[in-house]
């Protein structure tokens, strides 16, 4: 469990999801034990003697943006509800409890928030995440409340402004200082056609990888594949993009076979991308500036009330169409596929992007970072036209 706890503490400071030295993870074994800073593993541990749990995560996060949604929340509110596609389908809500609720022992009242919930937000503290299973498991799960809050607070920025002490300087440092310039340089992508299935396996790990390595995905989503004749090589489900090796299956274009059924919950959209366009590469990945953008609508009278499922228009950010669909459910093998053969790329609604490249994934990855540059600059200037 100790290598584990490296992992996963490595990764949080690496993906700048976490404070690094504002990180501690405990671990349920044989026995109870932690690693991080004292607080704060100690207030792990004293949470997960209540649970039914392998592991917590209980750190800062990088940003403040949780603890600023939570501050921003009416008196009578205790959750926060983003509109993104993770949170619907994971986390449903994010509970979050005020500094002042916390009493001399806040163990048992955080342990029973989490009993059902995978996540909380502690003023004053940061992200509590529990693990049932697996370490991992709390990863993700912290993983994904940061990318949800992220989302959340720029999405209800747009709307309501800066309206707390600090806000604003807070907002600053992150636009001129977490973020970092996006672009393609540095990185190397094989042309097509491929060789043989040990290249195509080896560019499929290496260009995940990429993406989680530039900010496109967050925590163990989004997917990747590659097409060669008659096969799909495509990423497991639940596969983390920086740990593809010996997680990416070869499915058959026909679906001839049950190959398939360990792979990524989009091999439907995939499958009907390549039998659309002369696609031979397919990426998907989350950056969260176009998430942002992608759930912000000017026909506010439409009538429609899931947007991100039962909306039928087809919208344009910067040359990317943007469709709704329900994911891992078909619904973006029917609304994706028509709209990417020509520009190379769409936009899910409050999901992702996906890109492909006809002749590798050199293509596919400038394309996911065109698209988040555009929505990055766009956002700034809609929040600058707003007056904030």
């Amino acid at each position: 469990m100790l290598d584990q706890i490296a992992k996963y503490t490595a990764k949080l400071a690496t993906d700048r999801s976490a404070d690094a030295d504002r990180i501690a993870i405990a671990v349920k074994d044989d026995c109870l034990f932690s690693r991080g800073i004292p607080p704060l593993a100690t207030l792990a541990e004293q949470v997960l003697t209540h649970l039914n749990a392998i592991a917590l995560v209980v750190a800062q996060p990088s940003l403040p943006f949780a603890e600023l949604l939570a501050r921003r929340a009416r008196p009578d509110e205790h959750t926060i509800i983003p509109r993104d596609t993770e949170t619907r389908t994971f986390l449903h809500d994010i509970p979050f409890v005020r500094q002042d609720e916390l009493t001399a022992d806040p163990a048992p009242f955080l342990a029973r928030l989490l009993g059902s919930r995978k996540g909380v937000v502690v003023e004053g503290i940061g992200i509590l995440a529990v693990g049932a299973i697996t370490v991992e498991q709390a990863y993700i799960n912290y993983s994904s409340i940061f990318h949800a809050t992220f989302v959340k607070y720029l999405e209800d920025l747009l709307h309501h402004r800066f309206s707390l002490p600090g806000e604003e300087e807070a907002f600053a440092s992150f636009r001129d200082g977490w973020l970092r310039p996006l672009t393609a340089d540095g990185l190397a992508f094989r042309a097509g056609p491929l060789p043989d299935p040990a290249t195509i396996l080896d560019e499929v790990a290496k260009v995940g990888g990429y993406t989680v390595q530039r900010g496109l995905v967050d925590s163990f989503f989004g997917n990747i594949s590659w097409r060669s004749n008659d096969r799909i090589y495509i990423s497991q489900t639940a596969a983390s993009l920086d740990e593809l090796p010996g997680c990416i299956d070869p499915v058959a274009m026909d679906n001839s076979s049950t190959t398939g059924i360990t792979a990524s919950s989009e091999l439907a959209a995939h499958r009907r991308i390549y039998e659309t366009s002369d696609a031979c590469c397919i990426l998907h990945g989350h950056p969260k500036f176009s998430v942002v953008m992608s759930m912000l609508c000017d026909n506010a009278e439409c009538g429609i009330t899931d947007c991100w499922r039962d909306c039928p228009h087809v919208r344009d950010l910067g040359g990317a169409p943007v469709v709704a669909g329900e994911i891992g459910a078909g619904g973006l093998a029917k609304r994706v596929p028509p709209v990417i053969a020509g520009p190379g790329r769409a936009i899910v609604y409050g999901h992702g992007v996906f890109t492909i490249g006809r002749s590798g994934f050199g293509e596919a990855f400038s394309a996911m970072v065109e698209v988040e540059n555009w929505c990055r600059a766009e956002y700034f200037r809609r929040l600058a036209a707003h007056g904030a």
